[in-house]
């Protein structure tokens, strides 16, 4: 009592406020020495932990100090960090380990052991991730042939010697994991599901990458061989078949991908359909604008065929009256030879066809292209539209969408007027998507009403000229 009277006389209450101030910063300073000096010894303390979330409205040469961010920073050694997970398993489409450090890959056990140069994530946390290298992860029947690899962190390449002590292949540039199984073959998911990824995932390269092919199919290698050369310097690797072992200074494992046809920045459909140019040395970027009086010049009409199902019943009475509206007309099936085909729909000014992965050829299309899908029966313009229509819009083309009637669909002569695959498509899509489509995609021809069809064709023309 008689040392708190002297203490009063001694200071003025400004003098005391400050030296109280003083003692309590003075006091937590030493807490959080005994924090330091005995760290490697405890577990965290919970006086670090509690202390963490404290928020001390505290004056330190009269400006404000975050007491609570150092004591974060004494109590756990380092400054506080945002950590990052090597494998990423939250995306709705596709699941992607991207690291960067001692990576060695053993292809016949489909192992990938990762050792990252950086911290990643605290002890504790996931350790191994079992991948499948496919962007579409959400189908089941896609996914169930996709190899599948055990991607697993270790804390150090000491460590990693102990698992996989030899390096059989070094490679200088990183590398890029994935799978040509799935739906492979439908020219569609041949772009939406690896051509479109694997152009997002490996372009910042610039070609200084390899590729890991799982579930490799030699044929769609050949077919797709000039887009893969543009992408890589280097020739591809069958990972399935290699019993070395192969060492990256970094890898991704899986595809990027956005929503279905489309690409998210940093890049846009744009540049993808750039580097298809350059790929396949396309000539024409941007549609010229149609003027009257211009010489005899009449705008290519692409008119894509299908042989199976959803086929142009009468494709002589299409190209007679697009003639006569002054266009030049043609009719062509996308064969095995990409690069060909692909000049043959940039020479044209409107492409048309069935709703069908053949329509995915409008990727080579010029800009300021006209486009027209013709949806047929079954509900399915919801389908059409994400497919195709809002991916068009984004490769700066012109979109139109013709809807046939029950009188130009072939099922209008194999069911009655009243039956409900004609008037209640619906209660087949709730069947499930087989039903549907062994209905109205795999049964399903088209013979489209020239005269009523004229409107549009009319109106493609008058969008060439604008």
């Amino acid at each position: 009592m008689a040392y708190d009277t002297i203490l009063a006389r001694s200071f003025s209450s400004h003098d005391q406020k400050k030296l109280g101030c003083g003692a309590f910063v003075g006091c937590l300073i030493i807490a959080l020495s005994l924090c330091t000096v005995f760290k490697p010894y405890l577990d965290p303390l919970p006086i670090c932990q509690k202390i963490k979330h404290l928020r001390l409205p505290i004056m330190v040469a009269q400006k404000p100090y975050n007491f609570s961010a150092n004591l974060s920073m004494v109590c756990s050694g380092v400054p506080t960090k945002e950590t990052k997970q090597i494998c990423n398993t939250s995306e709705p489409r596709s699941d992607v380990c991207e690291t960067t450090g001692d990576v060695r890959i053993h292809g016949i056990s489909s192992t990938i052991f990762v050792a990252p140069t950086s911290p990643t994530t605290h002890p504790g946390t996931h350790r191994s991730w079992i991948i499948r290298p496919y962007a579409r992860k959400g189908d089941r029947t896609a996914m169930e042939g996709v190899k599948q690899f055990t991607v697993k962190k270790v804390t150090s390449s000491q460590e990693l010697n102990l698992l996989l002590p030899h390096c059989t292949h070094k490679h200088t540039v990183p590398g890029i994991v994935f799978s040509t199984s799935g739906y492979v073959g439908n020219h569609f998911h041949d772009f939406t599901d690896v051509v479109v990824p694997l152009f997002l995932t490996s372009r910042q390269f610039a070609g200084e990458v390899k590729f890991l092919v799982a579930n490799k199919q030699s044929w769609w290698i050949t077919k797709y061989q000039a887009v893969l050369h543009k992408l890589s310097n280097y020739e591809i690797i069958d990972i399935d078949r290699e019993s070395g072992v192969h060492c990256f200074p970094s890898i991704i494992i899986g595809l990027k991908r956005h929503k279905e046809f489309t690409i998210e920045p940093p890049y846009s459909m744009k540049d993808f359909r750039k580097f298809l140019r350059e790929t396949y040395s396309l000539k024409r970027e941007k549609v010229m604008e149609l003027r009257d009086g211009e010489g005899k010049r009449r705008p290519r009409l692409l008119i894509i065929a299908r042989r199976r199902t959803r086929t142009f019943v009468n494709p002589e009475e299409i190209i007679e009256m697009a003639t006569s509206l002054g266009f030049e007309a043609v009719v062509i099936e996308a064969g095995p030879d990409l690069g060909r085909f692909a000049g043959i729909v940039n020479s044209c000014d409107v492409m048309m066809g069935v709703h069908g992965a053949g329509l995915t050829n409008i990727v080579f299309l010029p800009e300021n292209a006209i486009f027209i899908q013709i949806v047929p029966l079954g509900g399915m313009e919801w389908l059409a539209r994400t497919a195709f229509g809002e991916p068009a819009v984004e490769m700066n083309l012109k979109y139109l969408e013709y809807k046939i009637g029950d009188e130009e669909s072939s099922l209008r002569r194999e069911y009655p007027p009243d039956h409900q695959i004609l008037r209640n498509p619906n209660s087949i899509s709730k069947k499930g998507w087989l039903a549907f489509r062994s209905v109205y995609l795999d049964k399903q021809n088209v013979k489209l009403d020239v005269s009523r069809f004229r409107a549009t064709l009319l109106e493609a023309l008058k969008l060439l000229h604008q």
